[in-house]
C-alpha cells in the first residue's frame, strides 16, 4: 500500500458524490448507508490497477481470488439491516474491508470473520493504516462467533448455499440477519428477521451475485 494511495482528493471526493447519487436513484433511501458510501475512500480498498474506475458501480477483483462488492450490492445489504447507531454486527467475510468501514461510518460496533488468511493479513494492515479497529478474526464464518453473541445485526457477504444455525442462534430477538443463499452463479438475498428464541420470519429480495462462502480456512480454489 503505498502512501500516494492512500491520497483523498476533491476529485475522488465529487466521484464518491455523485455514486451516493447514481445509488439513490437505483433505489437507496436510507441517507445514513448514502453518507457513509459518499464519505468512504473506496479506491483505498483496491488494486492500484482498478483505482481509475474505483467510483463506478461495479465489482473489482481483489486478493486471494475473492471481489469486492459492486457499491448498490453493499449499500441494498447495509439498508437491509437498518442499521441504529451502536449497534454490534457480526460481518462474515471481511474481504477488503470496504463493508466493514461502511458498517463502522454509520456507528456499528463490528465483529468480522475472514477465512482466507492472505486477505485477513492483507485487510487488517490497511484498516489499521485508515484508523479503523474492528473486531477481526481469522475464522470459519459458518460458525459466527457465539463468545461474542448475541449481535443485534449479522450481514454474510458471500453466497451460501444454506443459512447456517449457528448464525441465527447468535442473533438477538428483534434481530436482523442479511444472507446471499444459492449455489449457483446468483444467490437470493434473504432477510431473517428474529421474533423470539426459535421464531424467524424469512423474506426474499432479489437476486445477486457473489463469490462463495467457504468452510475450509486457506482453501485456495473452489
Amino acid at each position: 500500500m503505498t502512501t500516494n494511495q492512500l491520497t483523498d482528493t476533491y476529485l475522488h471526493q465529487g466521484l464518491r458524490s455523485k455514486l451516493a447519487k447514481e445509488l439513490a436513484e437505483k433505489g437507496i433511501t436510507d441517507k445514513n448507508v448514502l453518507n457513509a458510501i459518499e464519505k468512504l475512500p473506496r479506491h483505498f480498498f483496491l488494486n492500484t490497477a482498478f483505482t481509475k474506475f474505483a467510483y463506478e458501480d461495479k465489482a473489482f477483483p481483489i486478493a486471494a481470488g475473492q471481489t469486492i462488492s459492486q457499491p448498490y450490492t453493499v449499500a441494498f445489504q447495509t439498508q437491509l439491516l437498518e442499521l441504529k447507531k451502536g449497534e454490534k454486527v457480526l460481518e462474515i467475510g471481511t474481504g477488503s474491508g470496504y463493508q466493514t468501514c461502511i458498517l463502522m461510518e454509520m456507528g456499528a460496533k463490528v465483529f468480522t470473520i475472514e477465512r482466507q488468511k492472505e486477505l485477513f493479513d492483507k485487510t487488517k494492515n490497511l484498516l489499521s493504516q485508515m484508523g479503523y479497529a474492528p473486531k477481526m478474526f481469522y475464522d470459519d464464518g459458518y460458525k459466527g462467533l457465539e463468545v461474542f453473541a448475541p449481535f443485534d445485526k449479522i450481514l454474510v457477504t458471500a453466497g451460501a448455499p444454506f443459512i447456517p444455525e449457528p448464525l441465527k442462534e447468535q442473533l438477538k430477538v428483534g434481530g436482523r440477519l442479511v444472507i446471499p443463499v444459492g449455489q449457483g452463479e446468483v444467490q437470493e438475498m434473504i432477510l431473517i428477521e428474529k421474533r423470539g428464541a426459535s421464531e424467524y420470519i424469512q423474506t426474499q429480495h432479489g437476486m445477486f451475485r457473489f463469490v462463495p462462502l467457504l468452510t475450509e480456512k486457506n482453501k485456495s480454489h473452489y
